[in-house]
């Protein structure tokens, strides 16, 4: 049998076995290829200068510290409000005229993106708490959009807020203006999981970084 004659009579055969090739193949890879994790981050994973001096060497186990925190609607906000829930947080103040109204758009944009995943909250703490009141944040809330149901902004005892900001979300500096509970703002937004861990830090000034945010809720929701 000539070549040529043999190749068209066993086209068809070679044709499925290279398909049912190309699928094993492609099979093999994917149960190989590492399933995407993000990182748990540590105080000692951090800039040190957004870190309180007592943790910055800690390397495992930080978690969240307990709150109390009154938010827009005068409702008490602690951090059972988020137990098992994957959230996001932030630090702002409702008279900031610099990078507060772009981070608080964009997580309003979030709010908006996350619309299919109701059990995914957000956080906003004020760092002026004696500016920003109940009524204060109401307003704020108002003209922002701020849906209740699942974004809080919280005003509460300055000192406990520079305490969570410095050693459990990681994201204040140090004011260095002679106050013991001065404190800047950065314009981080801190993504949280069920277990009250760090697992990552945006730019909240930044548009793209909010579907980066939305990538790693979907990986951090589909964790088991």
């Amino acid at each position: 049998m000539e070549l040529s004659t043999f190749f068209r009579r066993f086209r068809k055969l070679a044709l499925v076995l290279l398909v049912l090739s190309i699928i094993i193949v492609g099979l093999f890879y994917i149960a190989l290829k590492p399933k995407e994790v993000l990182p748990v981050f540590q105080p000692a994973m951090v800039t040190p200068e957004l870190v309180d001096e007592s943790i910055q060497f800690v390397k495992k186990y930080h978690t969240i510290a307990p709150f109390s925190m009154t938010n827009q609607n005068g409702e008490t906000i602690t951090e059972k409000e988020y137990d098992n829930t994957i959230y996001i947080a932030d630090f702002f103040f409702t008279t900031c005229p610099s990078i507060c109204p772009i981070m608080t758009k964009n997580m309003y944009t979030l709010q908006e993106k996350l619309v299919d995943l109701p059990q995914v909250k957000l956080l906003s703490f004020s760092v002026t708490p004696k500016i920003d009141s109940v009524a204060q944040l109401k307003r704020y809330a108002l003209k922002n959009k701020v849906d209740d149901t699942r974004w809080n902004l919280v005003t509460g005892d300055k000192k406990e807020i520079y305490a969570l900001a410095r050693k459990s979300y990681l994201v204040v500096k140090d004011d260095g203006d002679g106050g013991p509970y001065d404190m800047i703002h950065t314009e981080n937004f801190v993504l949280v999981d069920k277990q009250k861990r760090i697992r990552g830090f945006y730019d909240g000034t930044q548009t793209e970084a909010m579907d980066d945010i939305f990538r790693d809720i979907e990986l951090l929701v589909s964790e088991k």
